[in-house]
């Protein structure tokens, strides 16, 4: 197996961000279908599954990337300030895709997707190579157990503990008092400062089953191992939902395992597929998305931004771009909720071919 690139994992990686761009970018936002949507506060849908998938494959690859350099133990100053380097970047992105393309400065949003993934990447990349599995796994066990125990243990002020909803909630206020105006809502960010550590936890996961990948252990072992944990933490996390909801925007706990689970389930497809079967060839669009999946992100972001900016006559004005679009193209010929749908999916067609001659060439862009 190429220890440098798993096709499985790029392709785990590429159906994650595909999705992603996917449920960012609808043609009407009144429109959507409902598992394309997030939950409102408690529960799940398989929308709410995306954003974890991808925080795992981050474990997972760094696993890959940093295991040689950690076995060497040689020239380690520079692995550290490569991390760094590549977390600041990282996080910086995020806020320049935040601020583009007006720059207002006042009431700038703080926390982020990017923002989230350049901070646990840097935390679990200086955990991994100081640390051996079992450790690895204590540290998960801790950080899943301490969430728990404080969402339900210390109080709000005003309002007291184990308040689980969206006016009443420990990481809620802990936003708000340190990042004040500066939130993707007025007093919440589901990317914010006290369900990052659980985030951690979701990215170290991806750790361990990166080492596991990584072993001498048969590709039929491999695949058996993704399933069993599968089945066991998928339904570990929704027994648990009774006592601790599962929710994305809190990042529960019960949120972790579920979605680790449910991540293990479709790695376990892909690898099975791909690396036993050597069924390829379906994979071949998650490839193109997975092995450039920042940078497909990124500038997704930045094109549909740039529509939005544009317009076209209309009766008594402009509208814009996107509206006229959907309005009078789609939503007319494919109806309001295909219509709708139908729009993002050109998005990624577009990208697929700005990412293929950048594919057929080897050229991947590491951040």
């Amino acid at each position: 197996m190429d220890q440098e690139r798993l096709a499985s994992l790029d392709a785990f990686r590429g159906l994650t961000i595909a999705a992603m761009i996917l449920v960012n970018n609808m043609g009407n936002g009144r429109f959507v279908f409902p598992p394309l949507r997030h939950a409102e506060w408690h529960g799940w849908t398989p929308t709410d599954l995306i954003f974890p998938f991808f925080l795992f494959s981050v474990g997972v690859s760094l696993a890959f990337s940093l295991s040689r350099r950690k076995a060497e133990g040689r020239g380690m100053v520079m692995v550290y300030a490569k991390i760094l380097e590549r977390s600041v970047i990282l996080f910086a992105l995020g806020l320049f895709l935040q601020l583009f393309p007006y720059f207002h400065l006042t009431g700038m949003r703080i926390p982020g997707v990017l923002q989230r993934i350049a901070v646990c990447f840097l935390v679990a990349s200086l955990i991994y190579l100081r640390t051996g599995g079992k450790v690895r796994l204590a540290v998960i066990l801790a950080l899943l157990a301490g969430y728990w125990l404080a969402l339900k243990l210390i109080p709000v002020p005003g309002l007291g503990a184990g308040g689980l909803e969206y006016s009443n909630n420990l990481p809620g206020y802990i936003d708000d008092k340190l990042m004040h105006g500066h939130l993707y809502e007025k007093a919440f960010d589901p990317e914010g400062i006290l369900s990052t550590f659980p985030a951690l936890a979701t990215t170290l996961i991806g750790t361990l089953i990166g080492d596991m990948l990584r072993s001498a252990k048969t590709l039929s072992w491999k695949s058996r191992v993704l399933f069993v944990l599968g089945l066991v933490l998928t339904p570990a996390g929704l027994a648990l939902h009774r006592w601790m909801p599962i929710n994305k925007k809190l990042w529960t706990s019960t949120y972790v395992i579920f979605a680790a689970g449910a991540a293990l389930l479709l790695l376990a497809v892909c690898f099975m597929l791909m690396e036993i079967l050597r069924w390829r060839k379906w994979a071949f669009p998650f490839l193109v998305f997975g092995t450039n999946s920042i940078l497909v992100y990124a500038g997704s972001i930045i094109t549909v931004k740039l529509i939005r900016l544009a317009s076209v006559p209309a009766a008594g004005g402009r509208i814009p771009v996107q509206e006229f679009f959907y309005g009078h193209g789609l939503a007319p010929w494919a109806g309001p909720y295909i219509g709708s749908l139908i729009y993002p999916i050109i998005l990624l067609m577009i990208w697929f071919l700005i990412l293929l001659p950048l594919y057929k060439k080897k050229i991947f862009l590491k951040i």
